[in-house]
């Protein structure tokens, strides 16, 4: 309901005779308790001679109401939870999820990428407010770009959400992360929020931002938000090599360089009501320029390379009750990301090399309630993908996708269920160009479609065996696959049209335990633990093509087994002296383990068997936000054991475990209606020098002051 004007839109069913079943009546007397409180509003806008010992008629109220089965639960940040983290970006949040590997290639700007579960990268699916964002030439989604000034919750779901009512690209990811930006709330007689964000800090960092939210209406709201990121980028680091015998090669300090940034947001909104639903509608930009780093190697300290990035999308959706048992979802997006890419050093290879990526999305989902506690889906997407280069005999790929999804979700005394089947068929169409690249010449010549299809099921499972204790087990198998993208296909002199899907199996065990208590110092304490066990078959590899080491060509060889167990826990504690105490906790085993070539068994150097490369064996985060009066210190601490850089576990390829520890403390008030907050972060408290990525060094100790204002 919208706070401060909104109409109440209940849909409820009429008090029936006694002699139903005990579900039926429960579910009665609860419809009949949510419209209480409706009815006492009502009755204060009845003249004062009505009195409540005579009969008085009403206008008829609906009332919505959504039942939410989260079969898995989700793993979450948000609101102060979030705030308080002190993370610059969405993926400097993720971090603090077990199960995840970020792939960090430093500073600012450095490219951010999430991988769950050593699934790899291209299997996690990102949803910006409901919708995926995409990227039909690498598969990778840079989570650096996205700020969190304007994201009000981090989700991060194993398998798929635990809600059948959504498009059908939900269920197509090993994993998704959703992203759900703020949407607009008015305090009772205001029409504007005001919110600004100034950041300064380390390597030069200048990063102003600007949410302004307008009512225009009683069911109609909008939203503007703004934020320019500028930093040099430079930064100390400790570039240190050991020779196998254990002597130093070298060991000196540096200064990182060409890692600046120059990047303007900027996205807007508008979010309505209907009698019945809601809707909303979201455009997007994003330009920047920035500096390539590039990997410390052969003693080259800096380099040259530059990219230039310009995105663009604009996406609704709308979700209304149709009629009592049924409800309709519809989703509609369009996007163009550019891209260009300068390597103007002509000592390794003069590259100079544009791209430009078009996608149209749209989306229809159905949900029917067939009984009380059993709901069924229909979702059907379709998408279409257009990629254009300047490269060198590049073919000019167009890829038609359709996916269906049929789900059901039932609930049966203390189990809950979720079944799906998603079929998915791609259309491919090749147009090559006759002579040169870039744009398409006259005279072109066609290839013929490529046609694929694929079915994959799910199936998830909830259970409360200690009712009314809030303890549940919880299981989950999920087949998913993922295409291979455009580079992989069509790259020149690289690309292998002849690769085959990349394929997932997900087995997973787990529980769940909350206690919840009013009157205790402990006033919520949640653990959760996982075991699971993926593969990964047809794995889309890069291996040398011919004698050399400098062309490559993609092939399906890999096979990949990982086994795992996380654990996770949060407490909340109301402490003596008006503090509030808050903790979280995870902790991720992983045996990810290289099966792909059984030749390949030297017991010194080979890869089968072995640890696949960047996935540590223990990793973990802690988190531990204090809050008193108006006073607020959050301290968190992540943790990333020792692994290898390649799948050949040997001692030339080991990389050492790395920690960090970050500290903020903050200060809220108010001055003249005008709520203020003042931060101060220090990250890498110990001013450790670690790689997440070989050769990438990441920043040593940094600072950040953060003024926040609201009105």
């Amino acid at each position: 309901m919208k706070a401060g004007v909104g109409r109440v839109s209940v849909f409820f069913s009429a008090w029936r005779p006694a002699h139903r079943s005990r579900g039926a009546a429960s579910a009665s007397l609860l419809r009949l308790l949510c419209l209480m409180p409706v009815g006492l509003l009502w009755s204060g806008r009845l003249p004062a001679q009505h009195s409540l010992d005579s009969v008085q008629l009403i206008e008829e109220v609906t009332v919505t109401a959504v039942r939410h089965r989260e079969i898995i639960p989700a793993q979450r940040l948000s609101g102060e939870k979030l705030e308080a983290l002190g993370s610059f970006s969405v993926a400097d949040a993720i971090r603090y999820f077990s199960g995840v590997q970020i792939k960090d290639y430093g500073g600012v700007g450095g490219l951010k990428t999430v991988d769950i579960r050593s699934m790899g990268t291209h299997h996690m699916g990102v949803f910006y407010d409901g919708i995926q964002l995409g990227n039909a030439q690498n598969g990778q989604i840079d989570l650096g770009k996205f700020s969190l000034d304007n994201i009000e919750e981090i989700a991060l779901h194993n398998g798929q959400k635990s809600d059948i009512f959504q498009s059908a690209k939900d269920y197509g990811s090993a994993g998704v992360i959703y992203l759900r930006t703020r949407r607009p709330r008015f305090a009772p007689g205001r029409k504007t929020n005001l919110k600004a964000v100034f950041r300064s800090g380390s390597f030069g960092l200048v990063n102003p931002s600007l949410l302004w939210e307008q009512q225009l209406g009683r069911q109609v709201s909008s939203s503007l938000n703004v934020e320019y990121i500028y930093a040099s980028g430079k930064y100390p680091f400790r570039y240190r090599r050991v020779f196998p015998d254990g002597t130093v090669a070298w060991d000196t300090t540096a200064v990182r360089r060409n890692g600046d940034i120059h990047s303007l947001r900027m996205e807007g909104g508008l979010n309505g009501y209907t009698l019945r639903g809601k809707w909303n509608l979201k455009g997007y930009f994003y330009d920047s320029e920035k500096g390539i780093p590039g990997a410390i190697v052969n003693n080259v300290w800096k380099r040259s390379q530059r990219q230039w990035d310009r995105n663009f999308f604009v996406q609704g959706n709308w979700r209304e009750q149709m009629f009592r048992d049924c409800e309709l979802l519809v989703n509609m997006k369009y996007a163009d990301d550019r891209m260009r890419y300068l390597n103007p050093d002509t000592t390794l290879m003069y590259i100079d090399n544009a791209f430009r990526q078009q996608e149209l999305y749209a989306s229809a989902a159905g949900r029917y309630t067939l009984l009380p506690h059993w709901d069924a889906s229909l979702a059907v997407d379709y998408q279409w993908n257009t990629l254009r280069a300047t490269l060198q005999d590049f073919v000019y790929p167009k890829r038609n996708t359709v996916l269906t999804a049929l789900a059901t979700a039932f609930e049966w005394r203390g189990l809950r269920g979720q079944a799906s089947l998603l079929g998915t068929f791609v259309f491919e169409h090749l147009t090559r160009a006759s002579h040169g690249s870039g744009s398409l010449p006259p005279g072109t010549r066609t290839g013929p479609p490529d046609r694929r299809q694929e079915y994959t099921p799910a199936l998830f499972l909830s259970f409360r065996p200690l009712s009314p204790h809030d303890f549940s087990v919880q299981t989950f198998y999920k087949r998913i696959f993922r295409m291979p993208t455009f580079n992989d296909l069509y790259y020149t002199d690289v690309g292998n049209t002849s690769l085959r899907p990349e394929y997932t199996e997900q087995y997973d065990l787990g529980c769940r335990y909350v206690r919840e208590e009013e009157h205790r110092p402990l006033r919520r304490l949640e653990v959760k633990v996982d075991a699971y066990f993926n593969r990964v078959t047809d794995k889309i590899v890069a291996i040398p093509k011919g004698n050399g080491q400098y062309r490559w060509m993609m092939m399906n060889l890999g096979y990949v087994e990982i086994r795992g167990v996380d654990l996770s826990g949060q407490t909340g504690w109301q402490l003596p002296g008006d503090l509030r105490l808050q903790t979280g906790l995870t902790y991720t085993f992983q045996r990810a383990q290289d099966f792909s070539d059984p030749t390949d068994s030297d017991p010194r150097a080979g890869t089968y068997g072995r640890q696949i490369a960047y996935i540590p064996w223990h990793s973990g985060s802690a988190i531990v936000n204090l809050q008193w009066k108006s006073w607020d210190m959050n301290y968190s601490f992540i943790y990333v054991g020792e692994r290898y850089h390649n799948s050949s576990n040997i001692r030339e390829n080991h990389e050492q475990p790395w920690y960090t520890h970050d500290l903020t403390l903050g200060r809220a008030w108010t001055f003249r209606a005008v709520k203020v907050k003042l931060s101060a972060e220090i990250n890498n408290l110990l001013n450790q020098y670690y790689d997440v990525v070989q050769n990438y060094p990441m920043p040593g100790r940094n600072a950040k002051l953060i003024l926040r204002m609201e009105l």
